[in-house]
């Protein structure tokens, strides 16, 4: 029975792989910083370990007795005003762990980025894993240090069998933080939902979970695969949300001009050491329509990427369980 690591293990998508793995039949090491925040289920087969992914000597011994690597932690805040948190932990820390790797013969790496890595695209010809990454992600501290991570790893795939695996948008159970999931909270039983003008591509983080898998037992050496759902606007979005939710609520699509007009307030905040999401990269991301496409990932790795209104009722779900909405 073959040992798999995965990183980040109290994470929406990690935790998710980790049950699609246990149910797979594997053996399963899952680090984090903290084993309290871990929200999955318990299992025979599961160990917990805590580490910090930029401590060498630590993942040193985290990856003894280890077959396998699934990469997922990383730092995701976009907050932060400075790109070397960023490469300490997404680029540095990943490129350690990757020699380490190759060091201890791992059989295989597989490294989870971000779709934002690449190019977004429209309805008619959503993004791919061939379109080069554009603005406003261009100049996302976040989005370059997934783009370069990804590329450290991809030149290691003549020493170690590697992988990359680029999750769009994940709605789903076991979203402990909130973190994507935040955006049903923000529109879960309210009167006025106010939400941006762009869209997103909007994926179930179960079927996530299951391409990484994939990717883990069929993916080729140095290929990219996106792991995309539905292509939405973000008030489709909140319409699939209240007809599941069956609530009465009132959208309101705030302009471009207001959102971005708060983005360059939030760079202001930012040039005098205020710590904030508000900034211009971050608001023009929520303006544009951020589509991509999963067909390599149905082709190449078997998976198959169900309607997202799925994900919504399975986090609504895990939500309530968890305390974190009523009703």
């Amino acid at each position: 029975m073959q040992k798999i690591l995965v990183t980040g293990a109290n994470g929406l998508l990690a935790t998710n792989v980790i049950v699609t793995l246990l149910r797979k039949g594997y053996q399963v090491r899952g680090l984090l910083r903290n084993i309290i925040k871990y929200k999955g289920p318990e299992h025979e087969n599961l160990e917990l370990v805590t580490g910090d992914i930029t401590d060498y000597h630590r993942m040193q011994e985290v990856l003894k007795g280890c077959d396998s690597v699934i990469h997922v932690a990383a730092l995701t805040s976009h907050e932060i005003n400075h790109y070397s948190p960023y490469k300490k932990v997404n680029i540095d820390a990943t490129e350690s762990l990757i020699l380490l790797s190759t060091e201890k013969k791992i059989k295989k790496f597989v490294y989870v980025s971000s779709a934002n890595a690449f190019g977004f695209g429209t309805l008619e010809n959503p993004g791919t894993e061939n379109t080069p990454i554009r603005p406003p992600f261009s100049s996302s501290f976040y989005a370059l240090s997934k783009l370069e991570a990804q590329e450290k790893v991809l030149s290691h795939q003549n020493k170690i069998p590697v992988c990359i695996v680029n999750p769009t948008f994940m709605i789903g159970p076991y979203d402990g933080k909130p973190s994507s999931g935040q955006i049903i909270l923000m529109g879960f039983n309210k009167k006025v939902i106010f939400c941006p003008p762009g869209g997103k591509n909007f994926v179930n983080a179960v079927d996530a979970a299951e391409g990484v898998v994939n990717a883990l037992e069929m993916g080729k050496n140095g290929q990219a695969y996106l792991l995309a759902g539905n292509n939405l606007s973000f008030h489709d979005f909140f319409q699939k949300l209240i007809r599941i939710n069956k609530q009465r609520s009132f959208i309101i699509t705030v302009p471009a001009f207001l959102l971005n007009t708060g983005g360059y307030f939030g760079n202001f905040l930012r040039f005098l050491g205020f710590k904030t999401q508000l900034s211009i990269t971050n608001t023009r991301m929520l303006c544009i329509n951020n589509f991509y496409t999963s067909d390599k990932a149905k082709r190449e790795l078997n998976t198959n990427f169900r309607d997202i209104e799925a994900g919504i009722r399975e986090a609504i779900e895990w939500f309530r369980k968890d305390g974190k909405i009523d009703g």
